[in-house]
């Protein structure tokens, strides 16, 4: 049975995983303005009766991403509604939407760069969860301003059940999901923070910790969640890590959580599962 699982594991990475050259990060040189963000910023006051967390999700994409190709049909990066990270089952949209914790109270279609948003609300919490699913092609643009709004350099609001609600770098927690980009390209831009406000993180990528910690060095975030090595960043693991969060619980804590799901729907053991989701710096 252990050489099974042992296998199977073996196997779900080399079609799930990520690959490419290992690029090694280099120091940033420049730095530059939001003058390109398409959010438009709403300059009203922030409803802080409520608290947000935004998930940034690039979409998996077989032509645009350096991946291990999966089944045509879940890797088309332009297509949300059935992409292995939004619109299949372990998918972002879909698992939130059977969440007993979360109720879905808005999905608006977008232009590209961003394909779709929803807004989901959570049942006891004073939470507001956003989710923007990137077209595949534009995980650059995806992963900047993922990068920007832990820094604090992208704000924006949202007006939803007559209250303004922060997102962007208005929300407390700003996480990244998908295909680790940097693997693929390197980023010219510093993200120091400029509010001196420290934001909470949840990055599930691929190496995220190795390549995203360089980035994120003068952004002064906290890392809940991170990872030290291929994973499938599927919905079940951040979905039980925020469970965490909403009870207010310490990054430790938070950290087991996504651990136990991923052990649970990897079928992987749960040493696995922590040494692969680490916390802090």
């Amino acid at each position: 049975m252990k050489k099974y699982k042992q296998l199977f594991l073996l196997l779900f990475l080399t079609v799930y995983g990520c690959h490419g050259q290992t690029n090694t990060p280099t120091e940033t040189v420049s730095l530059k303005t939001n003058t390109d963000v398409d959010c438009e910023f709403n300059s009203t006051s922030v409803d802080t009766t409520y608290k947000t967390i935004h998930i940034f999700v690039a979409l998996c994409d077989n032509k645009y991403q350096g991946i291990v190709p999966v089944p045509a049909k879940i890797g088309n990066g332009q297509d949300p509604n059935n992409n292995l990270y939004w619109g299949c089952a372990f998918g972002i949209k879909t698992y939130f939407k059977n969440s007993k914790e979360w109720t879905l109270i808005k999905t608006e279609k977008l232009d590209t760069p961003r394909l779709e948003r929803l807004v989901f609300k959570h049942h006891t919490q004073n939470f507001y969860l956003i989710a923007d699913a990137y077209d595949g092609k534009y995980i650059e643009k995806c992963t900047k301003d993922f990068f920007q709004s832990s820094s604090g350099q992208l704000k924006d609001t949202l007006m939803i059940d007559g209250r303004t609600i922060g997102i962007a770098g208005n929300s407390k927690l700003v996480s990244y999901i998908g295909h680790n980009g940097l693997m693929d390209f390197q980023l010219t831009d510093t993200f120091n923070n400029t509010d001196n406000k420290k934001r909470d993180v949840i990055i599930l990528a691929c190496y995220s910790k190795s390549y995203f910690s360089f980035h994120l060095r003068k952004a002064n975030v906290n890392p809940l969640v991170w990872t030290t090595g291929l994973m499938a960043p599927e919905a079940y693991t951040i979905h039980d890590a925020i469970a965490g969060y909403t009870n207010n619980e310490t990054n430790e804590s938070i950290r087991t959580r996504a651990a136990l799901a991923y052990s649970k729907y990897q079928k992987c053991s749960e040493k696995a599962a922590r040494n692969l989701l680490v916390t802090d710096w």
